[in-house]
């Protein structure tokens, strides 16, 4: 009889640890053919979009297009190639040098520039008021040796990085529901969601880290209009800044099924003499090129990672407040 209980107690004991397991198991959220996270509750129209989608990648057809209307363009997508130190030229170091610990090169002097990102100036420079190009030069100069916590970029601290510049750090896997795009980025688990509905944007008076998106479709591309941005998070290592005033038109022109182009504008009287814009290359995940594929190959089963940020992270970037004395005067104050 004793044999018997003890049986059943383990038995017992056994089922509820399943159950447990099963109850508490994780399942995926974002990955490359999921068209919308798995264990949520969505619209039945999103289940009917995820399988028009996996039908057109599956058959080659591009764009498919989601039960409202819009192009199918899901999936994760990264930049051709990534930088955040340098707006000009994302292989160039902080302020766009070579030497990324200090503003000259090997032979002491300033190396040349490359082609730049800013799509729309003479110079490829960011067209700034004299004060504020000042500014970010004053920034610049005191980020290698920092005595304030202004010195520091917000990314050392975690911070999310604002709508356009949080692109250009890791990937962001686009979804779609009736709609509305998301875009959740990679890095720090930052997120944009852009309602296509043209309801007007939030109060003037409210700030925020990745501003206020309103979208819409013109054939193929994806038009988002941002206002509302604290500019808390800056555009580059290197000082470059927009004020809370800021306004981007943002364009991503989906061209095919693995090619991107992601232009976006800069409208910011208060510190910038004229509009500028600031563009460059996506492409689909899937797209990480073998030897000898010409991009053909790559992937198939590419997906975003789990990343947190934490202070500290980036040893190469990172620095320890000094107590030395800044350099230079800050031009905001005079």
């Amino acid at each position: 009889m004793k044999g018997s209980r003890l049986q059943n107690f383990k038995v017992i004991v056994l089922a509820a640890a399943l159950a447990l397991l099963i109850l508490l198991f994780p399942r995926p959220v974002l990955s490359q053919h999921s068209d919308s996270p798995e264990g949520k509750d969505t619209p039945e129209k999103s289940a009917s979009a995820k399988n028009v989608s996996a039908k057109a990648h599956d058959s080659g057809a591009w764009p498919g297009h989601l039960p409202d209307g819009q192009p199918d363009v899901q999936g994760v997508w990264i930049t051709a190639q990534y930088g955040m130190s340098c707006l000009k030229d994302p292989s160039r170091g902080v302020g766009c040098f070579t030497d990324h610990d200090g503003p000259n090169g090997d032979n002491g002097q300033p190396v040349r520039k490359f082609a730049s990102r800013i799509i729309d100036t003479p110079d490829g420079e960011i067209p700034y008021q004299p004060w504020a190009k000042a500014r970010q030069q004053y920034l610049l100069t005191n980020y290698f040796a920092p005595s304030k916590p202004e010195f520091l970029d917000p990314q050392q601290l975690c911070f999310p990085l604002g709508p356009v510049r949080q692109f250009t750090w890791h990937d962001v896997q686009i979804i779609q529901y009736d709609g509305y795009v998301i875009f959740a980025h990679e890095g720090s688990h930052v997120y944009q969601i852009i309602p296509l509905d043209g309801h007007p944007h939030v109060g003037p008076k409210l700030k925020l880290w990745m501003g206020d998106s309103r979208g819409h479709w013109e054939g193929n591309t994806l038009v988002i209009d941002v206002t509302n941005n604290n500019s808390k998070g800056r555009l580059s290592r290197a000082g470059d800044f927009a004020s809370d005033k800021v306004h981007n038109v943002v364009r991503i022109n989906f061209i095919d099924a693995h090619h991107a182009r992601y232009e976006a504008q800069f409208d910011d009287p208060s510190v910038y003499t004229r509009p500028w814009t600031f563009g460059f290359d996506l492409k689909r995940g899937i797209m990480e090129q073998t030897s000898g594929d010409n991009g053909a190959g790559g992937d198939a089963n590419y997906e975003q990672w789990e990343e947190a940020c934490y202070e500290g992270m980036n040893n190469e970037v990172d620095r320890a407040l000094t107590s030395a004395e800044p350099i230079g005067t800050d031009p905001s104050q005079k």
